[in-house]
């Protein structure tokens, strides 16, 4: 399967079936323009497909090798490992 910038992903059924929590929304003429699908039977689904999404767009981007990013990380953090006074949270 090849994917361009976006995932595509391809299912193939025998026959038409009925998922519950999934509605389409259509034009005029009855053309499929949009699905609405609920949270609350498909999140982790949703949020595994827009994970997906998400590591195929960064696929684009310029990648860090781990052990320099390790280091800067290192070197920037203060010696005591606290943060200052300027950056704690006050409630």
């Amino acid at each position: 399967m090849k994917t361009g910038n976006a995932l595509k992903i391809l299912f193939k059924f025998d026959k038409t079936f009925e998922m519950k929590g999934v509605n389409y929304l259509t034009d005029e003429q009855g053309n499929k323009t949009a699905v609405v699908i609920s949270m609350k039977n498909y999140k982790e689904e949703i949020e595994d497909f827009l994970d997906g999404l998400e590591a195929q767009n960064r696929l684009q981007e310029p990648s860090v090798d781990f052990e320099k990013a390790v280091s800067k990380i290192l070197k920037a953090k203060p010696s005591n490992g606290r943060l200052s006074a300027k950056n704690k949270k006050i409630s």
